[in-house]
């Protein structure tokens, strides 16, 4: 499928086919963008300030640009740099709108063009002319002729200027990899592909590390992905760029984005630029590079010097407000700001990475007396954020403050995200009070107070006799770790804990005693029809299993609560199990992993309350769809529905006022209560109406439900109950006259897997992850009714009801 990039380099290509025959244009491979063209030096001046071009992402009216090309002393041919301002794709520009410069002239006043932006413009297209007399005239009749294929080809060119430079600056990240630690490329490639957005192929880091970076550069022109902030600062009159026609050529992948394979200006220029080829010109495309007050134009076919000659078409940046990036930190995890290294990591612009059009960036600290400090940081594509260029003095901060990320996006000032920065303290840690009690036989975690845990270094950890040895920890909240206590096989004594924090010389040593504990046993539960049972103690990791009259159990599931442990056992022959009646007693032998073995009486219990569902039935509160969705399933429960469950008493049990029905989804353990007061009512001692609002399950709830029956206590088995589904409010499916695209506009379309024209899913358009719109491209129906499948309920297939 093709992405968002392929539409802007087939569309901007179309110039530049008569190169070659145009059967072969149609079969071509594309080709890449390899060729060195000429370099270009601009400047842009607004007000009293003036940029390289590089730092500039938009230009805006007003501004002043001085443009001249850098050729070499003995260039044999003369090219005349033709300018034209554009103003929209029906309202062709005025003749004084458009410039020349001579660029073999001696002087500047004819070498240099100097251009100010005027008020109505919103593109800026650069033509580089074989000097032959007339050339002007020809290029001003183009483009004031046919202005919407310039609007359309600046954009394109633009925006795969912007896409190149993300690949150039991850190539750049790949090979100063390769020449500096080649074996770190496992962790780097993926940190740069997210940083770029370029696709990684993952299969390439199982490779040898030495043809690592070869494979990872493999096919680069189908590496660069969709960047919506790219699309942005090139897109000027089609709306937002996550338009209909981005999201048809949407495909998903790890979060990324969406594809926009580079493959260099190709093809279809044909049938854009076609019309304006004569016998003296045709038009070849120019990507721009730019660094500083430079643009390296990069040109994908050899121009040509004889009829008919190439004219070099390049683009300035889109003349609009401009788009600052829409960074984001990347989880609320503290930054240690006294490490020489320390990272603020960022999402959500690879740009910053690919030019310099966030520049000037800094870190805004305040000291402890009150001032204000800012820290100069390097975006780090390799690292994925921004680093501080020099260490900071951690004696000036308290233990933690807050840091804002902000510079300067073009000519404008520019905030990013904030972050909580963190400096070590002296001697700051300790142990909790009421948590210092260690028991051995077991890991333990041992929770430590202190300022700055997010400049934890290092922790060793010395046992009773043993050596000292590295562990794990974990920060918990502003000012706190859990260090990860390796008792298991160590004996009770006094332990050291020895804390190394960055900034700090002198590490933190604390004395911890460890004690041991017995194993106790308090209690074996087993409910008539039950396949497991529950041990409650102490230490009951020490238990290696437990049977009884020939009824063998292995452990399961561990928990502990306070100062009791549960232990969950598991029959080996379930079959046996279940068929133990209530009142049965019995010695259960319990054995331990050090071999010992523990007695204890067992008297089967009776059987835990269940109840079978009858009937359900289910009650719409609002249609929140103009168009009527009717789901495929008995089984599935909207979310802007009510459901009634008629409940039938297993044998043996009898409702009562005080039961209590429990539902809840199949991952929560705060399950909604339902009793008599509150959507529980007795028909009778054996039926039971139960009618609950799966609102009362929270707001992010969905997928499978379950029930249970709680009687005096004691929690019957759960059981499935209905799939939660999620649907989106359908507005409207409107499709063009020709009835060849149709559109699904609505509210909540991220629920929507995918959506498709017929029940067998043969063809289907994919909602794409993630996705934020409020219209969709859809087939065309060919009936009265279209298909979706829900991200909650995958498997199934429900029905659009189409009006009429």
């Amino acid at each position: 499928m093709t992405g968002p990039f392929n539409r802007i380099l087939r569309s901007s290509c179309a110039a530049f086919a008569a190169l070659v025959p145009f059967a072969n244009v149609q079969a071509a491979d594309p080709a890449p963008f390899d060729l060195a063209g000429p370099e270009l030096s601009v400047s842009v001046t607004r007000g009293e300030r003036t940029l390289p071009i590089g730092k500039v992402p938009a230009l805006a009216a007003g501004d002043v640009l001085e443009i001249s090309a850098n050729l070499p002393s003995d260039q044999s041919i003369h090219y005349l740099l033709v300018s034209a301002f554009l103003r929209g794709v029906t309202n062709p520009p005025p003749k004084k709108w458009l410039a020349t410069a001579e660029t073999w002239a001696r002087k500047d006043k004819k070498r240099i063009m100097k251009l100010t932006v005027p008020a109505d413009a919103r593109q800026l297209v650069l033509f580089m002319v074989p000097d032959t007399g007339g050339d002007f005239g020809t290029i001003a009749d183009a483009v004031r002729g046919k202005p919407g294929e310039f609007v359309r080809v600046t954009q394109d060119i633009n925006h795969a200027s912007l896409d190149r430079s993300r690949l150039n600056a991850f190539a750049a990240g790949i090979r100063s990899q390769e020449n500096s630690h080649p074996e770190y490329l496992k962790s780097v490639a993926p940190i740069l592909s997210s940083s770029l957005a370029v696709k990684l192929n993952e299969d390439c880091l199982a490779k040898l590390v030495d043809s690592q970076a070869a494979c990872l550069l493999e096919n680069r022109d189908a590496l660069v992905l969709g960047d919506v902030h790219s699309n942005s600062l090139t897109e000027t009159i089609t709306g937002a760029p996550a338009d209909l026609a981005l999201q048809i050529s949407a495909t998903r992948e790890g979060g990324y984005g969406f594809y926009s394979p580079y493959i260099g200006v190709v093809r279809d220029l044909a049938r854009i630029f076609g019309a304006f080829n004569n016998p003296e010109f045709t038009y070849l495309p120019a990507l721009g590079t730019q660094k500083d007050d430079k643009v390296s134009l990069l040109l994908n076919s050899a121009p040509s010097f004889r009829k008919p000659k190439s004219v070099l078409v390049a683009a300035m940046p889109a003349i609009e407000k401009d788009v600052p990036p829409p960074l984001r930190p990347v989880g609320d995890d503290a930054v240690c700001a006294a490490r020489s290294d320390a990272l603020f990591r960022v999402d959500g612009a690879p740009l910053i990475y690919a030019t310099d059009y966030a520049h000037d960036m800094a870190i805004r600290l305040t000291t402890r007396d009150g001032r204000t400090v800012d820290a100069p940081v390097i975006p780090r594509a390799d690292r994925g954020g921004y680093v501080l260029a020099k260490p900071l003095n951690i004696t000036d901060f308290e233990a933690s403050t807050s840091a804002r990320l902000h510079g300067a996006w073009g000519f404008n000032p520019f905030d990013g995200p904030e972050y909580i920065a963190q400096f070590p303290q002296a001697a700051d840690w300790q142990v909790e009070t009421e948590a210092q009690r260690l028991i051995v036989g077991r890991d333990n975690m041992l929770p430590v107070k202190g300022a700055a845990p997010a400049c934890v270094e290092k922790i060793l950890v010395q046992l009773p006799g043993g050596q000292s040895r590295s562990v794990e920890w974990e920060v918990s909240g502003s000012d706190g770790i859990a260090v990860k206590m390796p008792l298991t096989d160590a004996r009770a004594g006094d332990v050291q804990v020895v804390v190394k924090t960055y900034g700090i010389t002198k590490p933190t040593t604390l004395t911890v005693r460890a004690y041991a504990e017995e194993s106790r046993i308090d209690n074996l539960r087993l409910y008539a029809g039950d396949d497991t049972a529950l041990l409650t103690g102490l230490r009951l990791d020490q238990i290696k299993g437990v049977s009884f009259d020939g009824a063998a159990f292995r452990p399961g599931l561990l928990s502990r609560e306070g100062n009791v442990d549960t232990l969950q056992i598991i029959a080996d022959d379930p079959e046996k199990a279940r068929a133990l009646a209530r009142g049965y007693s019995a010695k259960a032998q319990i054995m331990l992993k050090d071999g010992r073995a523990v007695s204890l009486p067992v008297t089967v219990a009776a059987a835990r309350p269940a109840a079978m569902i009858v009937t359900k039935s289910i009650d719409y509160k609002a249609q929140n769809s103009t168009l009527v969705i009717s789901l495929s399933s008995d089984d599935l429960l909207p979310d802007i529905a009510r459901m009634s469950v008629s409940l039938r008493a297993a044998d043996g049990i009898r409702f009562s006022p005080r039961d209590i029905v429990e539902v809840a989804t199949a991952d929560d353990d705060a399950p909604v209560k339902l009793s008599a007061s509150n959507g529980l009512r007795l028909e009778s001692q054996q039926i039971a109406i139960a009618s609950f609002d799966p609102a009362t399950l929270g707001p992010s709830a969905f997928g499978p439900l379950r029930y249970r029956l709680v009687q005096a206590g004691v929690a019957g088995n759960w059981q499935p109950l209905a799939t939660l589904v999620r649907l989106p409010a359908i507005e409207n499916i409107a499709c063009n006259p020709a009835g060849a695209a149709c559109r699904m506009a609505g509210r909540n379309l991220f629920l929507i897997e995918a959506v498709s024209d017929e029940r067998g899913f043969a063809k289907s358009m994919i909602v794409p992850n993630g996705f934020t719109g409020d219209a969709i491209a859809v087939p065309p129906p060919q009936g009265k009714a279209l298909y979706m499948k829900l991200r909650d309920a995958p498997d199934l297939v429900q029905e659009i009801r189409l009006p009429g």
